[in-house]
């Protein structure tokens, strides 16, 4: 039985959730089906989750997300903030200058390939380019009709090496946004040292004025047209100011859609181009405080990033047997995180048996635990003519997922509770093809469903944590200009080939994701708040506190980091200690 469409309103803040939100949107837009007589299968998730159908002037359909992103002067670069969806023509009627005029040129920025065959793509100039078909040639002739280039860049299989041309996120951007999606903080800089949202307290004060009042008349425009609003999903930089933007942007949802899910996602970059210490410290703090706000008012905050901690000293960033992406660029970890995010979310965007956000939340964020980690395997590893037991089955002492939100696992079973979701497997077996009277190798190969063999998996590992389990059988596709940042073992559908076989162009990917809340997250928490409280601002970034919070609201909003990190101990299996744990109790 299908469910009703209960619609979601998607926030980015930040220019680092903008390049993920931009692989997100690219995601999405590539599962799409526009042709109305496609014979391929039903999707398993709702679109009209996450887009809206509008109209032109012209009367022609629009398919464009639900979204609201906010970044700052600059940001842009070839993009037009109020997009081409909805242009009317220039207007002749205008009075004409008789006067002495002088002429300033500038140069407009220069666009990569493939943003270049994307404007060939709407002008119709493309019909000189051999990898079209005449079947996509006319898929693609209404590009405002159906805003979307999913269909005609399967020309696609053409490959875009957009490393060294990528500069911000909607060089990449392969979908049409409404024209009020897009809002520019003019306040502050996306490049250059001066005028730079660099402290919590700069993007607390944004939230006023004209900042406010765009986004509020953003917020009415998607939600009033809503039947079954369901909530809204945040992603939201942690690393900068946007912290404090977002938090109070999430208190903003919160006072105002209380009702409703509010699921925030912060998003921290590897690295940061120039740092220094200041800089550093300016983003711990940025971490620490933005954490407890955004988890205060929302259904839950997770953060997500391939970072090995948001400490001073990280560890190595996390690496994933096939993959090789470079950490560094953002183009590259922004796409990981992306892919993840595509699985992460897949409870609440089901086209059939569809919980709302808040279901997950409640599952999750019990007792005051409104942090949770998420976990990976991108791709999931399965061998090309194998089954999902015997994929699973050499899994005994370790599991195949990496940290997602710098956060590592205990690896002693205790989980309070755990939502996970395999996709991918279209064509695999998800059960072990065993002749009759054969006895099976290990109890998984006995199991009769793959829901079955991936729950009694994860029992093994995890024997007595509340379980929710999905298992979709469409693939994320990774179709251009997504990275190719796979490992040459994979084929096309992105499962282990045999090595004498030749390397291919990875089109789709299976993913393993679990989003958990653990008792893994308490020392994650203190060593949080123990970074945070290490150094006084006073001395060391006396900037820091110029715009707020006042030094007394900073303290008592890192003691509430502190009171959320004991929240997280088990008392099934004792209390959890990290290094210096019960220095914190004493102090």
């Amino acid at each position: 039985m299908g469910s009703v469409c209960r619609e979601i309103v998607t926030i980015q803040l930040g220019h680092y959730s903008n390049f993920v939100g931009t692989h997100w949107w690219n995601l999405q837009d590539a599962s799409l089906s526009y042709e109305p007589d496609s014979t391929a299968p039903l999707s398993e998730l709702q679109s009209d989750v996450l887009f809206r159908e509008g109209m032109t002037l012209g009367g022609q359909v629009t398919y464009t997300p639900r979204l609201i992103a906010m970044d700052l002067k600059g940001s842009l670069q070839t993009l037009r903030q109020e997009g081409s969806l909805y242009e009317t023509g220039k207007d002749t009627s205008a009075f004409t200058w008789e006067g002495p005029m002088m002429t300033h040129r500038e140069s407009p920025p220069t666009k990569n390939p493939f943003l270049l065959d994307l404007d060939k793509l709407e002008e119709g100039e493309i019909l000189a380019e051999p990898e079209f078909s005449t079947a996509q040639l006319q898929q693609c002739s209404g590009a405002v009709a159906v805003p979307t280039v999913n269909s005609s860049l399967e020309h696609a299989q053409k490959l875009y090496r957009l490393e060294g041309s990528v500069r911000v996120w909607s060089d990449f951007l392969r979908i049409h946004l409404h024209p009020r999606t897009i809002s520019v903080i003019n306040q502050y800089n996306h490049d250059g040292e001066s005028q730079r949202l660099k402290a919590f307290g700069q993007g607390e004060a944004l939230c006023q004025g004209v900042v406010l009042e765009q986004l509020e008349d953003r917020l009415h425009f998607f939600v009033e047209e809503c039947d079954y609003l369901q909530g809204f999903q945040v992603l939201c930089d942690i690393a900068d100011g946007f912290s404090g933007l977002g938090s109070k942007v999430t208190e903003l949802l919160h006072d105002s859609y209380g009702g409703r899910g509010i699921l925030t996602w912060g998003l921290a970059p590897v690295n940061h181009p120039d740092s220094s210490p200041v800089k550093e410290f300016y983003h711990l703090m940025n971490y620490a405080l933005g954490t407890i706000n955004m988890a205060n008012h929302s259904s839950f905050f997770c953060p997500l990033t391939l970072r090995g901690g948001l400490g001073l000293r990280p560890t190595p960033p996390a690496s994933f047997p096939h993959l090789n992406y470079d950490p560094t660029l953002w183009f590259h970890s922004a796409a990981v995180l992306a892919l993840a995010l595509d699985s992460l979310t897949v409870s609440y965007r089901l086209q059939h048996h569809s919980a709302p956000m808040w279901h997950l939340a409640d599952a999750l964020a019990v007792s005051g635990r409104k942090v949770v980690a998420a976990y990976g395997a991108i791709p999931f590893p399965m061998t090309q003519g194998s089954s999902l037991p015997d994929a699973l089955a050499g899994y005994t002492d370790t599991l195949p997922w990496r940290p997602l939100s710098a956060c590592s696992e205990l690896g002693d079973g205790r989980c309070f509770s755990q939502s996970v979701t395999l996709r991918g497997l279209e064509g695999q077996s998800l059960v072990s093809p065993l002749a009759p009277g054969t006895e099976p190798p290990t109890p998984l190969h006995s199991s009769r469903s793959g829901e079955e063999v991936l729950t009694d998996f994860l029992r093994t590992h995890y024997p007595s944590t509340p379980l929710a389990v999905h298992l979709l059988s469409q693939p994320s596709k990774v179709t251009p200009p997504f990275p190719q940042i796979f490992s040459p073992y994979l084929d096309s559908q992105g499962s282990l080939r045999p090595q004498n076989m030749p390397p291919n162009t990875v089109s789709s990917l299976p993913v393993l994701s679990s989003l958990q809340s653990s008792p893994a997250l308490g020392p994650w928490l203190s060593e949080l708040h123990r970074g945070a409280t290490a150094l006084d601002p006073r001395r060391v970034a006396p900037s820091f506190l110029s715009q707020g919070p006042e030094i007394g609201e900073m303290q008592e909003a890192l003691d509430q980091l502190r009171t959320l990190a004991h929240c997280y101990r088990d008392d099934r299996g004792g209390v959890l200690h990290s290094s210096s744990e019960d220095d914190d109790d004493d102090d």
